[in-house]
């Protein structure tokens, strides 16, 4: 029997509650697939930071490098550990350090769900650059706590950085309608924006299946709001993409609903699979969170891991247990109602 070994990093808050009723939904795949997932659980996290100083052991990525692929819960606890603490120290570091630099993020409405929009139809694939632009932690801070104190936030793009997302985005494109959004402020950005839509260009010559379209990030913003059916495959940088795919998120019915892939596309490293929505501490353990996403996740994982009869069984399943209105509204249904639901899908 085929085995894949997986890191789970349950993380905090909801983490831990969504990763499990996950967990619980990839081992009854696993079995009906014919093949074994096995775990092993790391405790990074904000307790961790906590009690350790830190939100991994220094030599974490090298630990989570011998595995197929990474479960991630969620991370933060803004009121122990400010955020950039978190978030530079477990999540980005793990991006970067396996050249994780595709984020991928559909953006769909599952049967039974109602969006604030009132409209149906759209299914929008959002790649967002991972390992640079403004997310690479170059600048800092002088002068600190005096009247002349300066903070420097420096992007930055290579070409070999904003060319491989953009391929990744075109064959992604190929797959479905054919259709890529490429997104920047070039009219605001003379520098960064200007050299990645000259990349978008001289990529597409590549692709000319594939019809190009360039935005700038308000611009697509609103359409992604007013006619979010005319968009296909978007392709954005960090920060860009992470705003967008809010908006995404928001469209498509919420948070409970966003899953993600950080993809290392040439397999040389894990790559890392997790819900958008964030450790949510107001309502942890409480059994109330939506597992939707983690599900989501997780079906994106065994569909990366070569498993694609079992991913598309679990997506089944979720689109049965929404279809039936389970996992539907807000606060309805619990963690455990929403994951047997799945479960009964798929048995």
């Amino acid at each position: 029997m085929k085995a894949y070994t997986i890191a789970h990093i349950p993380g905090d808050g909801i983490g831990k509650d969504v990763t499990e009723a996950g967990w619980e939904v990839l081992q009854a795949a696993a079995k009906r697939g014919g093949f074994a997932l096995e775990d092993t659980r790391f405790p990074w996290s904000c307790a961790y930071y906590l009690e350790t100083g830190a939100m991994m052991p220094p030599d974490g990525v090298e630990i989570l490098r011998k595995f197929d692929a990474i479960y991630l819960g969620a991370v933060g606890w803004p009121a122990k550990v400010a955020d950039s603490v978190s978030l530079h120290g477990l999540l980005l570091p793990i991006r970067k350090g396996f050249t994780q630099y595709a984020n991928i993020r559909p953006h769909r409405l599952l049967p039974g769900v109602q969006g604030p929009l009132r409209r149906e139809g759209f299914d929008i694939l959002c790649i967002r650059e991972n390992t640079e632009g403004e997310y690479c932690g170059a600048g800092g801070r002088i002068h600190s706590g005096t009247a002349n104190e300066v903070a420097i936030e420096t992007a930055i793009f290579t070409r070999e950085g904003v060319e491989r997302i953009l391929r990744f985005g075109f064959e992604q494109a190929r797959t479905r309608r054919k259709q890529l959004a490429s997104v920047t402020k070039s009219n605001a950005q003379k520098h960064s924006m200007v050299f990645w839509d000259e990349v978008t260009r001289e990529v597409a010559k590549d692709y000319a299946d594939v019809e190009v379209s360039h935005y700038h990030v308000d611009a697509i913003a609103a359409r992604m709001v007013l006619a979010p059916e005319s968009l296909d495959v978007i392709v954005a940088s960090n920060l860009f993409g992470d705003i967008l795919t809010d908006i995404g998120a928001a469209i498509q019915g919420g948070l409970g609903y966003a899953a993600s892939a950080n993809i290392n596309p040439d397999r040389s490293a894990p790559s890392m699979f997790e819900p958008v929505h964030g450790s949510a501490p107001d309502i942890a353990h409480l059994g109330v969170a939506n597992p939707i996403a983690a599900i989501w996740s997780g079906a994106m994982m065994l569909g990366h891991l070569g498993e694609g009869q079992a991913a598309a069984e679990v997506m089944s399943a979720i689109e049965s247990a929404t279809a039936r209105g389970v996992g539907t509204i807000a606060g309805k249904d619990g963690t455990e109602a929403i994951t047997q639901a799945v479960l009964a899908g798929l048995s």
